[in-house]
């Protein structure tokens, strides 16, 4: 029982310093070879996790063998419900909230109605003009078209009031000024 645990332990814990030190230049050196390897389907069967309570499991076991007086079955049922506690606790508290967190600074045109921004070359009032817009940490500028059909002088604050054929429709507005 000792050499499942031992190897367990070791085989986590090697795992886990070939895939930090490593495992950037192994992906880039094997170039997708070993993908089939990668169990994407279902964010429980993470290798994070998996690996992470195999680890577990061995260093629970290990330390129950040498510490308790635990005959072998109830060695492996503890060792292997601590490892299921902490790869379930591994999961919740840490890969799932990651995955969670993951941004993208994607942004639709479609979505952007509403939003606020300024002219950059003055729109005519038949005719287009460019506009910068705040979306999300940054600012994309966008040609533009008057929606109520006037010019639309540079420097105007404006809103998106629509947005067709890859063109914003925008209306001047004027904000009052909260200077001193």
């Amino acid at each position: 029982m000792e050499t499942l645990f031992l190897s367990c332990l070791v085989g986590g814990i090697l795992y886990a310093l070939v895939s930090v030190v490593f495992g950037d230049w192994l992906g880039q050196a094997f170039d997708g070879a070993l993908d089939f390897l990668s169990l994407d389907g279902h964010s429980w069967l993470s290798p994070t996790a998996l690996v992470g309570s195999i680890t577990v499991f061995g260093g629970a076991g290990l330390m129950l063998q040498r510490y308790t007086g635990f005959g072998s079955a109830a060695i492996v049922t503890v060792a292997i419900l601590t490892a299921i506690i902490v790869g379930m606790g591994m999961f919740f508290l840490y890969i799932k909230p990651m995955e969670q967190s993951e941004n993208s600074i994607a942004f639709s045109r479609d979505g952007m109605s509403g939003m606020l921004g300024e002219v950059l070359v003055p729109i005519p009032a038949n005719g287009y003009g460019e506009v910068l817009v705040k979306v999300g940490a940054g600012f994309t500028n966008q040609t533009a078209a008057s929606f109520d059909g006037v010019e639309i002088p540079g420097g105007s604050r404006i809103v998106v009031v629509e947005v067709k054929d890859s063109t914003l429709f925008v209306s001047e507005i004027h904000l009052p000024s909260f200077k001193s």
